[in-house]
């Protein structure tokens, strides 16, 4: 995610988004807020557009992402994500580059309606190989793919603004 902040265009704003500290989503609470879940969805609402980077944990999304779209999504009609455009980057470990996150991922954004970015696809596989101990991103190849990809996303976001 570092990366790719600093490799976006002037256009582009990034921001890291702390989700590890939100309540576990239960509906339950909507009647007593979490001030996280109010200051996590008062922040995404200002956002116009998301950028999901994700590891893969057991071919899924981890627990802890799948619970920040919950957050946001309700309570029911009250989605911050609604309507913002997204895009999805998997990590891993493996050679498949978290295939199996990318697309669980892309199924609950079409659910909560984000459109995402259909291409360029992007999963960073043997990613143990491509960043140094500092976790900087030392492959000059992916390094560029990165900046086409974030190049392209800035364009996504500003197309589907215009519509």
């Amino acid at each position: 995610a570092k990366t790719l902040i600093g490799l976006a265009p002037a256009s582009l704003a990034l921001q890291l988004i702390n989700i590890g500290e939100l309540p576990l989503y239960n509906e339950d609470l909507e009647a007593t807020l979490p001030d996280q879940w109010k200051v996590f969805r008062d922040e995404i609402k200002t956002f116009d557009g998301v950028l999901f980077v994700t590891p893969e944990y057991n071919r899924s999304v981890p627990a802890v992402l799948k619970n920040a779209i919950d957050v946001g999504s309700r309570p029911y009609g009250k989605s911050v994500w609604n309507g913002k455009p997204g895009a999805v980057v998997s990590v891993s470990p493996g050679s498949i580059g978290g295939f199996g996150a990318n697309h669980h991922l892309r199924q609950s954004l079409v659910f909560i309606n984000v459109p995402a970015m259909p291409q360029p696809e992007t999963y960073i596989g043997g990613a143990a190989k491509l960043f140094d101990e500092s976790g900087t991103l030392t492959n000059e190849s992916t390094k560029e793919f990165m900046k086409k990809f974030i190049e392209a996303f800035a364009h996504w976001v500003d197309l589907n603004l215009k519509n």
